[in-house]
Formats: C-alpha cells, sequence, structure tokens
C-alpha cells in the first residue's frame, strides 16, 4: 500500500483500515506520526476483538484514537437481506457494498447427524461480484463480471456472518460468487489474515478455495506452498463435454489441469478434492466413470458429487437451457460405480433447499428487480 504524504493525507478520503495487514498499517500510524508497536494493537483490534470503532480501542491513548477517527475508517457491512431455512437451519445473507453492489454470503450448519454436528459452521464466501467465466450451470455467470471484492470486503462476510450466528464459524469455503484465482492476491490477502493467530486466527486446514480451473494458480498454490485446502470444479474429464460445460477448458485443457493438480500433490502432499455435478445425458457414462478412476489413480483426491441447483430463475438459453441434473437414483448409481472401483467419493446435500441458496441465486434475483423496476 503506498499511503499519501503526509502534509496532503488528511485533504483526502478516509482510509479503509478493514482489510489491510499488519505491515500496511504499521506505514500508517508511522505516515500520522505514530510509533510503529500501536500497528500491532490495532491489528488486534480489528481482526482478533473484531472492534468497530476506534473510541473503542481502550489501550491506545485518547489522542491517538481521536486521530483515527478523523483519518480513516472501519467498513462494515449493511446486510440488505437474509434468509434463514425452516428445513435445515441455512441462512443466506446478501450484503450491499459501499458502491451499491450486493454479493451472497451462505452460513450452513452441519447436517445433525454428522459427527461434528455441535463443532462445525461453515461459511460460503464470495470473491467477485458476478463471474465473467460463464459456466452453463451457474446462475451468477447470467450477471457477467462486475469487479473483484477487496480483501477487506471479504474479511468483512466472514466478520458480519460471525457477528449473526450464534455458533463459531469454524469453516470457510471459497465457493460462493466469482472465480477465487481471478482475485488471487485479494483473496491470499484474506486468508492470511483469517489464518493469522494474532488476527482471526482460524485453522488453515478448514479453508478451501474452489476453482473452476486456473492451472497456472494451482502451480502457484503449490510454489507459496499455501496451507488452504484446494478443490477443482471438474465436473467432467472428456474436453469436449467440459469445454460446452465450462468454457474455460478452451484455455487450461483437461490434461494441463491434471498436470497441475499433480505438480500440487507432490509439491503439498495434499490431497485435493474433484467437485462433480451429475448432469443427466451429460456426464453420467461409463466412460465418464473410467475417466475419474483413472484420475483417482493418478491423483490424491476425493470426489464431492454435487446437487445441481434449477437456473431457471435465469431464463437460460442454448446448452443452459438443456441442463438437468440427474435424479437421486442416477446419483447414487454413479456413486456407487465410483465406489466400487475403490474411489473416495461423496454425495454431497443440498443445503438451504427452501431458500435461495444456491450460488448467485439471491444476487442476481435482488438485480432483476432493480431492473425491472
Amino acid at each position: 500500500m503506498i499511503l499519501p504524504p503526509k502534509s496532503n493525507f488528511f485533504l483526502m478520503a478516509k482510509l479503509n483500515l478493514k482489510g489491510l495487514s499488519q505491515s500496511a498499517i504499521e506505514r500508517y500510524v508511522v505516515s500520522i506520526g505514530e510509533p510503529k508497536y500501536r500497528a500491532a494493537q490495532i491489528y488486534q483490534w480489528l481482526y482478533k476483538y473484531r472492534e468497530s470503532s476506534f473510541e473503542d480501542m481502550t489501550n491506545l491513548p485518547v489522542p491517538l484514537r481521536q486521530k483515527l477517527s478523523e483519518s480513516a475508517e472501519i467498513e462494515q457491512f449493511p446486510v440488505s437481506t437474509f434468509q434463514t431455512s425452516k428445513m435445515d437451519g441455512t441462512v443466506k445473507f446478501l450484503y450491499e457494498l459501499s458502491d451499491g453492489k450486493k454479493i451472497e454470503t451462505v452460513l450452513i450448519p452441519p447436517r445433525t447427524t454428522a459427527v461434528d454436528a455441535d463443532e462445525r459452521m461453515t461459511l460460503c464466501v464470495s470473491t467477485q461480484i458476478g463471474c465473467a467465466l460463464d459456466c452453463k450451470f451457474c446462475a451468477t455467470a447470467s450477471m457477467g463480471f462486475i469487479r473483484n471484492l477487496s480483501t477487506g470486503e471479504i474479511l468483512n462476510q466472514y466478520l458480519t456472518a460471525q457477528a449473526n450466528s450464534e455458533k463459531p464459524i469454524t469453516n470457510i469455503v471459497f465457493m460462493g460468487m466469482g472465480e477465487p484465482m481471478l482475485n488471487y492476491d485479494n483473496v491470499m490477502s484474506a486468508v492470511d489474515i483469517l489464518t493469522d493467530q494474532n488476527g482471526i486466527g482460524l485453522s488453515p486446514k478448514r479453508i478451501t478455495l474452489s476453482t473452476a480451473g486456473y492451472a497456472n494458480h494451482i502451480r502457484k498454490m503449490a510454489d507459496e506452498d499455501r496451507k488452504i485446502k484446494l478443490a477443482l470444479s471438474l465436473h467432467s474429464l472428456r474436453s469436449e463435454v467440459r469445454a460446452e460445460l465450462m468454457p474455460i477448458t478452451k484455455k487450461f485443457e483437461v490434461e494441463d489441469l491434471l498436470a497441475a493438480l499433480e505438480y500440487y500433490n507432490k509439491k503439498t502432499k495434499k490431497s485435493v478434492m474433484l467437485e462433480y455435478i451429475v448432469f443427466e445425458g451429460v456426464n453420467d457414462t461409463e466412460q465418464d466413470v473410467q475417466l475419474l478412476v483413472k484420475a483417482s489413480r493418478r491423483l490424491d483426491c476425493r470426489v464431492n458429487l454435487i446437487p445441481f441447483h434449477s437456473i431457471e430463475f435465469t431464463n437460460p438459453q442454448g446448452y443452459s437451457a438443456g441442463l438437468h441434473g440427474a435424479s437421486k437414483e442416477g446419483v447414487e448409481k454413479f456413486w456407487q460405480q465410483l465406489r466400487s472401483h475403490d474411489v473416495i467419493t461423496f454425495i454431497r446435500h443440498s443445503a438451504g433447499v427452501d431458500i435461495d441458496a444456491a450460488c448467485g441465486q439471491l444476487a442476481v434475483k435482488e438485480e432483476r428487480l432493480l431492473v425491472n423496476h
């Protein structure tokens, strides 16, 4: 972060501290004539104690708190609306950003039968407003790409959801709106603060980043020895099918993705998760099973079969209009075929099916309401 000259600082807009690293806060406090060690105190107030008022940062001298109030701010997220599932307690937040744009975050409790039902609470976080990748099964794709979220906007999704949750949030999945790898620097800056024991303090083993397939950034994560988990939104290992479902395949071929995952395995010694929506008549053939079996023998991975959430409300055209999720029986058959070949496979159940809990549903509907009015 490059700060303006001290003489001009107070003529400019207030600096938002939310999202800044401790080193960036150090540069800021020095620029306003304060000792560097004050940065560690402010950093902990922001993230460890989650304080939103300078006045309540009680170990800071009153003159410093006054100076902070004059030159800086702590951005907050107003909740535009939220929906709570009567079936499983899933909560979907719609946040309004400072520029009026809206993003979604979903708080997902575990199933009551889960062994860690009393301990786990998962938050699904967005990284962009809209998305440029045009995946044919995703509601967010219908918005197009608007902009990346800042580090502070990513962190605020967690901080606001935690403030509205009776239970501690233990797990974070970057599986909301947008492609995390296209906002790599801001996402990783947020991860650093989320996992810093002087910051928010979550375990990196409880954070998962899902990508549509940026092989270059998968290798980058490996080279940087990132401790968080990696998931690939796969959906087919047949290049022609995956290219129809996910146009990014034209840039990063299936073999390139597998090679990147293999590199990630060897470099980090960590497994990866392959996410797979079973579409009726599209990617549910014996050939698809065999390709997944072959990939699982090449990679240290597991396969998550995930449900398809209808995007009918977006009025899909062309290829998207013909996509239908496999029946429950079809998914179970696919699962059994993989299991019979010793592929580690799970069927992921839908959360919040009675609300707009799938990625993009609530934000797209809100956007269309604004356009129509």
